[in-house]
């Protein structure tokens, strides 16, 4: 049987390519007061920035139900006995706790692995469809998982806000605490190392820290897959995919907005590059 796989929202992955690899992914909740909303269902990219914008509260985010994962789980269950999860990082959400602690929720009988990627936005999802793609080829959930293990440490990405108020207010700062103060409005550059959030660099100008983001995609020697994600800023993101065009081919690169459940602590203005692939 085919190992099958699961994921959250916060992978950012197409519909498309969700359908295509058979990929099963479990929402994030959004909440805007008492009301609550299921990560890219109930609130759509499109709608969750408009209504950022708009809203004189805060939105904020929680993670799904362990009986949501058992459901899945068991669902799956239906058609194979063995499953693998792949979360967003531990560090930055309770997801990855709650998709193991669901297993013990099951009602059928089936082996379920569950991974923390130390990832988020399409750098986890990059991981996911690569254990989506061996899984079809008829890998068995050992060799799925080895080779997930093996791509968590080929993806990265780089990204720059308008703000770091969202991450701030949101708790999700991390190292990057080091930026807050009189520097609010400048433009830092941030990733994730080990799962938190890491501050990289800082301009003091937008298209100097969308340079970077160029610099940084420039910088490998082989690709095997990249997004340009943004926030609620699509015309420098298509300006960047056209730039980027000339090292990776533009029919190629995933373009997307990133997921409410990310956008809520990061707000509007992030733009992002997200690759697979190596350096010299």
């Amino acid at each position: 049987m085919t190992v099958k796989i699961v994921t959250d929202s916060v992978a950012d992955l197409p519909s498309d390519v969700v359908k295509e690899l058979g990929i099963t992914v479990i929402p994030l909740l959004v909440r805007f007061g008492e009301k609550v909303y299921r990560d890219g269902i109930d609130l759509t990219a499109e709608q969750f920035y408009k209504k950022l914008k708009q809203s004189k509260v805060l939105p904020g985010t929680s993670v799904p139900s362990p009986g949501t994962f058992a459901e899945a789980y068991d669902k799956l269950a239906e058609d194979t006995d063995e499953i693998l999860a792949i979360t967003l990082s531990s560090k930055l959400s309770g997801t990855y706790e709650v998709a193991k602690q669901s297993v013990g929720l099951m009602k059928k009988k089936c082996r379920v692995e569950v991974i923390d990627s130390e990832w988020a936005t399409m750098a986890q999802g990059f991981i996911v469809m690569k254990a989506a793609k061996v899984a079809q080829a008829g890998a068995s959930l050992d060799e799925v998982i080895a080779i997930t293990r093996k791509t968590i440490l080929r993806v990265d990405f780089l990204c720059t806000f308008d703000t770091l108020e969202y991450l701030r207010r949101g708790g999700r700062i991390g190292k990057a605490q080091t930026f807050l103060g009189s520097i609010l409005r400048v433009n830092p550059l941030i990733t994730l190392r080990d799962g938190v959030v890491q501050p990289v660099g800082r301009a003091h100008f937008r298209a100097r820290a969308i340079e970077h983001l160029y610099s940084f995609a420039m910088s490998y020697s082989s690709i095997e897959e990249m997004a340009v994600e943004d926030t609620a800023c699509p015309d420098e993101a298509e300006i960047l995919v056209e730039r980027l065009s000339a090292k990776f081919p533009k029919e190629r690169i995933y373009r997307s907005k990133m997921t409410p459940a990310i956008g809520t602590h990061t707000g509007p203005g992030l733009l992002l590059v997200a690759i697979l692939g190596d350096k010299k």
